[in-house]
């Protein structure tokens, strides 16, 4: 695998290493010797997969916090998603910014996601999966989220909202969702 390390403190994108012959090609996902080289948590408490049916779909914001603080692995196993990603670390340099990536089932990227970061997606195409390695496992206690158009945050996503849960359309703004 490749680690480019991203603007953000903590935050990879990993590019798989395809080693092809006649049959296809193999390259290797997740190393615990290579997260640990690169200062990453390779811990993985759940693995989760989350599959949309339609083109404009987004998932997100979702964090979260101590004691259930949680790093994530995504990677898109068919079709294709914008992932991007918020750092709420409180006295990070990158506080509040946020960084967008493709990932696809074609390009097979992943990206790391350091703890107390916000995470979603939108998806790219019609009947797109992705899976996620979960550093944490979910505790509802635990679970926080930002709108995904908080003017705040100011990402600008590559396709209009086509489909999003009643729960993703309700997280406040970041400014509410702190004083909570």
């Amino acid at each position: 695998m490749r680690f480019t390390p991203t603007r953000l403190s903590g935050a990879f994108i990993l590019d798989p290493e395809r080693r092809e012959d006649a049959r296809g090609h193999f390259a290797r996902t997740f190393c615990r010797r290579e997260f640990e080289a690169h200062g990453l948590k390779p811990d993985i408490a759940q693995a989760n997969i989350a599959w949309n049916a339609r083109k404009g779909t987004l998932r997100g914001m979702h964090y979260q916090v101590a004691p259930a603080a949680e790093t994530k692995l995504v990677r898109c196993t068919r079709g294709a998603l914008w992932d991007v990603i918020v750092d709420l670390r409180p006295g990070s340099r990158t506080f509040l910014e946020h960084i967008g990536v493709e990932l696809s089932a074609e390009n097979g990227r992943q990206l790391f996601v350091p703890e107390l970061f916000a995470h979603g997606y939108i998806t790219l195409a019609d009947d797109t999966e992705a899976a996620y390695q979960v550093g944490e496992f979910y505790a509802p206690d635990a679970e926080r989220g930002i709108r995904y158009d908080d003017p705040a945050l100011g990402i600008s996503w590559p396709l209009p909202v086509e489909v999003i849960s009643d729960k993703d359309a309700a997280w406040p703004a970041f400014v509410a969702a702190r004083a909570s």
